[in-house]
């Protein structure tokens, strides 16, 4: 099986002849490749060309064109500060929607145009070309609560749950349309998969998270698999208390992070969710061994069961020991397809 044959087979229901090996590498792509994360995060050249390398290095089964979760809030107008080696970051003092006001006044982006969404959909082209059909392709997006906090300033947008419940509902009408566009547009440049990243969901709680965020998640994951491209969901942070609402967007694949209990999430999930991750990035993936990091993924195969892809619990940091990375493909590839 090639690896985007391997992913597409475990999405569908199938067997694939082992377990797919998809970790978001982001900083450790860049730092494996040589460049700075500023080439990386602006020039989508850089990007696909470290993507491939490292997925090739390492053995992976995607490319990724994940990198910051600053793209549509910049192509918006948001005040942007970059960095020589690091992710670019949202100046959340000067908020775009510090005036709610403002956001009547949005102009919907077209991400075919605007400068750092289109650079986005150009990687997954120039993925989707190099790669051809041995590799899944991966685009991304932010969530509605996600892509709010970075608008509106996270503080901000968690008072406004209680002080204006019409504004936040307003504001995730706008950020849904805005990421199925956007997200559209990376499938039409050829993306296999979309990740949904919606790490401040995590912060709000989950009567809040049931009452206001997974009706918009559930409306963005349902819209884009409809559009032809299943879903990643990926949320930060300890998730616990909203997993049932997670399993309820229907996305094919549930990415954990490592506060995340795989047992308890596959008991409150039920069997159809695809899972991934959820080693520790920090302990586990980055300081711990080998040998370490193969028992932690044994433990997340056999609380997840069959249905797992193997990853780290959030993005493999940029110093992670190369032998390390290549014990999670030594997992995926020798001792669970030897279990099989």
């Amino acid at each position: 099986m090639t690896g985007r044959e391997r992913v597409l087979s475990m999405l569908s229901g199938g067997h694939p002849d082992c377990l797919p090996l998809m970790p978001i590498t982001m900083m450790f792509a860049a730092r494996h490749s040589g460049v700075k994360y500023r080439d990386y995060a602006s020039d989508h050249r850089v990007m696909a060309e470290a993507q491939l390398r490292t997925a090739e290095t390492f053995g992976f089964d995607y490319v990724s064109a994940i990198s910051d979760p600053a793209r549509e809030a910049s192509d918006l107008g948001a005040a942007i500060e970059w960095f020589d080696d690091q992710p670019p970051a949202i100046v959340e003092s000067h908020a775009l929607l510090a005036d709610k006001t403002a956001l009547a006044k949005l102009a919907m982006p077209d991400p075919t145009l605007t400068p750092r969404m289109h650079d986005r959909v150009e990687a997954v082209r120039l993925l989707r070309q190099k790669a051809g059909k041995d590799l899944l392709v991966e685009g991304w997006v932010e969530g509605p609560c996600a892509m709010s906090a970075d608008l509106r300033g996270v503080n901000s947008v968690m008072l406004d749950f209680f002080d204006d419940a019409a504004f936040i509902r307003d504001l995730f009408e706008f950020t849904v349309v805005m990421e199925l566009r956007f997200a559209k547009a990376q499938i039409e440049a050829g993306a296999d998969i979309i990740g949904i990243g919606d790490a401040a969901a995590s912060l709000i709680g989950p009567k809040l998270y049931h009452k206001y965020v997974q009706p918009y998640e559930l409306k963005l994951v349902q819209a884009v698999q409809d559009a032809g491209a299943p879903v990643r969901l990926h949320i930060c942070g300890k998730t616990s208390k909203l997993f049932r609402g997670m399993a309820a967007t229907g996305a094919a694949m549930i990415d954990l992070d490592s506060m995340a209990p795989m047992a308890e999430a596959r008991a409150e999930m039920g069997p159809d969710p695809v899972l991934a991750g959820n080693l520790d990035p920090v302990r586990v993936m980055r300081d711990g061994t080998p040998a370490e990091i193969e028992q932690a993924l044994a433990e997340c195969h056999r609380a997840a069961g069959e249905r797992y892809i193997v990853a780290a619990g959030c993005e493999v940091p940029a110093g992670t020991p190369y032998g390390n990375v290549r014990s999670m493909a030594d997992y995926a590839r020798c001792l669970a397809g030897a279990s099989r």
